[in-house]
């Protein structure tokens, strides 16, 4: 089968799959945005479903306070004994957790601490894999990245210990395993079992451009574990290949019987490839074991999937695609009978928790208009990285203000507004040629006011909104948000392509 690539567009990375019965079920990190961690069900790799997110409130994760590039982290999902199982680092929030539930949709249990090694509670790691040998004992095998106390910072490679999930308690210490062929930061570990052997599958060489995909056997789930003679497997460092930064992966049998790799990547600009816009995306490759019990995983093909527009005129209940900042979408925001209702409570886009909700990016050429009644408050329409980068439509103050802020940089235009209906555009597509007549992404704001035609107020160069530059883990997503009153939506169209 030819499948679309990617899989889930826009800011969806460290993809875990599952597969019990007929159906797959994906998991991706969420970070600081909430609800946490979603979960898509597909039957054949083309057409995913999101179905429900395992944390719906704050609390949950315990993300209302975590700082940026922290909160949920590299979710693990497996089915075991009829029951879903998810465990994820929640970074400078709650730490290693393990959730369960009986359909992925949910609910989800609350989540309790994995496990408690000497007392000294939860494991300081990161990227938790759960695995079960032949008997029955329970693996949580994990990245030793130090998040807190007096090593933090220190990474001890690959780590693992048993232990007793229904008292969530390490049964011994951690020990090391093998932690890759010497590139940095060997993370996002899984293992499975085929045929006679245990295989420990890592990422290697960071999330950037030198990530990768490797691979060790061993007789046991504690190894000792011998890496293949052809790691890493998947890399395309150095390479033209339109997807870049490929690792992180999770295997499983495909639709047809043969395996798959689902992995994160990005879909750099410019010639030199020096920005992606949206972040890391999931995608999906064949693999394959071979005949001496090796694996070998294909390169990932770039396949995007057409164009599509999204209306919404807020009569029916949101959809599980509208997240908020480090607090539920129900916090800052509700409908009512002229439409959704965005609460302001002095909080701007710098701020760590904004009043803002907002979907993501999903494609490379973009364009979102949002209709607001008449905005008595302040507020519109912004797109977010973090609190240091960002761009914005602002209605207040009898103005209409494009915004655009980078670190120690912020630069505003403006167009008069009287108070009436307005309409709101940010568009992101290629603009003009860098260096070499490269096309670089450009952000479009402009405004129609009183029903007037759409005036463009500002172009942002948008490599300032990429994961290079603001060196985010996440992606763009573009939002209502409110600062001081209430911001009301009508209608919001988005509209996209990867052309």
């Amino acid at each position: 089968m030819t499948f679309p690539n990617p899989q889930l567009n826009g800011f969806h990375p460290d993809p875990s799959v599952v597969k019990a019965g007929d159906e797959y079920y994906l998991a991706t990190s969420s970070f600081e945005y909430l609800p946490g961690i979603p979960v898509h069900r597909s039957h054949d790799f083309v057409d995913w479903e999101l179905v429900g997110h395992v944390a719906t409130s704050p609390e949950r994760l315990g993300v209302s306070d975590v700082a940026t590039g922290g909160g949920a982290w590299a979710p693990t999902i497996r089915f075991h004994d009829g029951v879903f199982h998810l465990v994820v680092t929640v970074a400078m929030g709650r730490g290693m957790l393990h959730f369960t539930a009986s359909d992925p949709a949910g609910p989800w249990s609350d989540g309790d601490v994995v496990l408690d090694v000497s007392g000294s509670g939860s494991v300081n790691g990161i990227d938790p894999d759960i695995a079960w040998d032949d008997d029955g004992a329970c693996y949580i095998t994990y990245s030793g990245l130090v998040l807190s106390g007096d090593g933090i910072g220190e990474h001890l490679g690959i780590q693992q210990v048993r232990v007793d999930l229904e008292r969530h308690v390490a049964l011994e210490e951690p020990r090391s395993l093998w932690s890759g062929s010497g590139f940095m930061f060997p993370e996002a570990p899984h293992l499975y079992r085929h045929g006679e052997h245990w295989y420990l599958m890592i990422a290697e060489g960071g999330t950037e451009r030198g990530h990768s995909i490797s691979i060790a056997r061993g007789p046991s789930p504690e190894g000792p574990f011998a890496p293949a003679p052809a790691n890493p497997l998947v890399s395309a460092r150095s390479t033209a290949r339109p997807v870049q930064n490929t690792g992180h992966g999770d295997l499983v049998e495909g639709p047809d019987g043969g395996w798959l790799c689902v992995l994160l990547g990005v879909r750099p600009r410019s010639a030199t490839r020096a920005f992606s816009a949206l972040g890391r995306e999931t995608f999906v490759t064949p693999a394959r074991w071979r005949a001496d019990g090796w694996l070998e995983i294909d390169p990932v093909e770039l396949a995007p999937r057409a164009g599509d527009r999204v209306e919404i005129d807020f009569a029916d209940d949101l959809d599980g695609e509208w997240i908020a900042v480090r607090r539920a979408p129900a916090d800052v925001a509700a409908r009512a009978a002229g439409g959704l209702v965005v609460r302001g409570d002095g909080q701007t886009l710098d701020d760590p928790r904004p009043a803002f909700l907002g979907r993501r990016q999903e494609h490379l050429a973009n364009s979102v208009t949002v209709d607001l009644a008449p905005v008595a408050g302040v507020g519109g329409l912004a797109v977010r990285y973090d609190e240091e980068f960002h761009v914005e439509l602002e209605v207040g103050g009898g103005l209409v203000t494009a915004r655009a802020v980078v670190p120690t940089l912020r630069q505003e235009w403006t167009l008069p507004y009287d108070g009436g209906a307005v309409s709101l555009r940010i568009s992101s597509r290629q603009g003009a040629g860098g260096g070499f007549g490269t096309p670089r992404d450009e952000l479009v704001l402009a405004a129609s006011v009183g029903g007037a035609e759409f005036a463009e107020l500002a172009r942002v160069d948008g490599r300032f909104l990429s994961s290079e530059t603001a060196e985010s883990f996440t992606g763009r997503v573009i939002g209502l948000y409110a600062v001081d009153g209430e911001v009301t939506a009508t209608r919001w169209v988005a509209e996209g392509d990867d052309d």
